[in-house]
């Protein structure tokens, strides 16, 4: 079992996701380079609260311990989609079928994150779209179990039932044990960072929305919504907050172009934004295409995850990865792709073997 101490839990972001892909057809596993890259180590150093003065002058001085750091592996996947209306497999198979091919390898690691496509919810209405998802509140149990433990719902499906199904998946998520990011009951909780204590490190995680389906999506001072993810300047902000508070600050952001496979312009402004305010690592997703992973200014940032619980639309939209971000305890980082492959309807399986004790050395 994972050392995980959830310390602040509030929200995250990831913005949407349209389905314009054609029917399903026959696919075959095409495995993805694995790049491993090796970062600089991060600029931040860890930012401790102050010491108070002793109050009397023969008191004894307060001193702060923290554990040693040891290594911190952080996994990042793409779009998840749970509703079985969406991906019939999940009722003939089962709620564990998508994560029973991956060699544990979210089970092995320290923190995983992932982007949730659907309301996970059983109330409101669909919204008039042309594409809305639901999730069986009843498949989460089964993602924690498969390790997942933060869940970014800053996208424009996680709002497809309206306001009140949207804060009812946050607690959807809360009971089955994972973190829910990227929305809140207004604007300062959807870009509150949720807050992990692993291994000697503070991690905050915060997520960004910058696919708005209508403007009345972005949570506002009196308005539920998802973390504004194309306004440089609020995420900006919330980064600089997070930083104040963790050692590390993580991102996954719901941004690009559908069917893009590489980042445009816009999106690598954003990037170089945030890891100007102290970003670590950014896992980025919305554009259905598995993009690369790059070192930017010393931090890894994957643009685009791809589909990861998905339908078997084409070869190209099942191609999909992993990404994993490895912090040394001497502040060294590596980042790769794990090639992973959606050979079935929903059924994403790793394409390598997975070595828990080498992560990003293979």
């Amino acid at each position: 079992m994972r050392r995980v101490a959830l310390l602040t839990a509030v929200t995250i972001v990831a913005a949407a996701c349209s389905t314009s892909e054609a029917a399903p057809v026959a696919t075959t596993a095409e495995p993805v380079t694995a790049p491993i890259v090796t970062a600089a180590p991060p600029a931040r150093t860890t930012t401790q609260p102050p010491v108070t003065a002793p109050a009397s002058t023969t008191a004894a001085p307060v001193t702060t311990t923290l554990p040693p750091r040891g290594r911190l592996v952080v996994s990042g996947a793409g779009d998840v989609n749970l509703d079985p209306s969406y991906i019939p497999a999940l009722g003939t198979e089962g709620y564990a079928h998508p994560w029973t091919a991956l060699q544990r390898i979210f089970e092995d690691d320290d923190l995983t994150i992932v982007n949730l496509e659907c309301a996970a919810s059983t109330i409101g209405s669909p919204l008039p779209k042309a594409f809305t998802f639901r999730c069986d509140p009843a498949a989460l149990p089964f993602m924690r179990d498969g390790g997942v433990e933060v869940a970014n719902l800053g996208n424009n499906h996680s709002g497809d039932f309206g306001k009140e199904a949207l804060l009812d998946s946050r607690q959807q998520l809360l009971a089955a044990g994972i973190v829910p990011v990227g929305v809140g009951a207004d604007a300062a909780e959807a870009h509150k960072p949720a807050v992990f204590e692993i291994n000697g490190w503070r991690v905050a995680v915060l997520g960004f929305g910058g696919i708005v389906p209508t403007p009345d999506w972005i949570a506002a001072e009196d308005r539920p919504g998802m973390a504004d993810g194309d306004t440089i300047e609020t995420m900006v902000a919330a980064v600089e907050a997070a930083g104040e508070v963790a050692d590390l600050v993580i991102v996954t952001i719901h941004w690009g172009v559908e069917l893009d496979t590489q980042p445009r312009s816009e999106d690598r402004e954003r990037a170089e934004a945030l890891i100007a305010a102290g970003v670590d690592a950014i896992f980025g997703h919305h554009a259905h295409r598995l993009q690369p992973l790059e070192i930017v200014e010393g931090v890894p940032v994957a643009w685009g995850l791809g589909n990861f619980v998905w339908p078997t639309l084409s070869a190209a939209g099942s191609t999909t990865a992993v990404a994993q971000v490895v912090f040394e305890p001497d502040g060294s980082v590596r980042a790769c792709l794990v090639p992973t492959f959606i050979e079935s309807p929903g059924h994403p399986v790793l394409q390598v073997d997975h070595d828990p004790a080498n992560p990003c050395t293979g």
